[in-house]
């Protein structure tokens, strides 16, 4: 029952945050973020499989 209040309130969020971030993009400065958006999305994915490997190997 937790598990579904969570994505509720992660999908709300992101229904009210991602129209708000495009709006404001250009007095917010997302213009530069998006140079560094590149390098996120493997350091997650990189962190996320370490986190699997730990995980798995300490059960």
């Amino acid at each position: 029952m937790n598990v579904l209040i969570i994505l509720g309130v992660l999908f709300a969020t992101l229904l009210i945050l991602v129209p708000l971030l495009e709006r404001y993009q250009h007095k917010l400065g997302l213009d530069k973020m998006q140079r560094y958006s590149k390098y996120i999305f493997p350091l997650v994915m990189a962190s996320l499989v370490v986190k699997l490997i730990y995980v798995l190997w300490n059960e």
